[in-house]
């Protein structure tokens, strides 16, 4: 595993306030349809929403996560430090 890159640092990202609370509502809100899905199921406008709210928390996850692969770095054992993007190209997973 010697010529295997490491990833060196990975900064993290700051979100604001409202951003955190509004992930933190569609997130409940989510858990209450799952929950009400469960027991009893769900009205028609239920499951449009349901379906609604986890197409916008895929979306906030992969955008996240996207900003965090930008902002991770990977370093060779030569000591080359390259962006995650880059090394990944290289290694055909990109």
């Amino acid at each position: 595993m010697g010529d295997a890159p490491v990833i060196e640092r990975n900064r993290l990202l700051c979100y604001n306030k409202s951003e955190v609370i509004a992930l933190t509502e569609m997130i409940k809100r989510i858990n209450e349809l799952a929950k009400k899905k469960r027991e009893q199921g769900l009205t028609d406008e239920e499951q449009k929403e349901q379906k609604e709210l986890y197409k916008k928390y895929l979306a906030n996850f992969r955008s996240n996560m996207e900003k965090q692969l930008d902002n991770t770095d990977v370093e060779y054992p030569d000591g080359k430090v390259v962006p995650f993007k880059e090394a990944a190209k290289k290694n055909g997973k990109g």
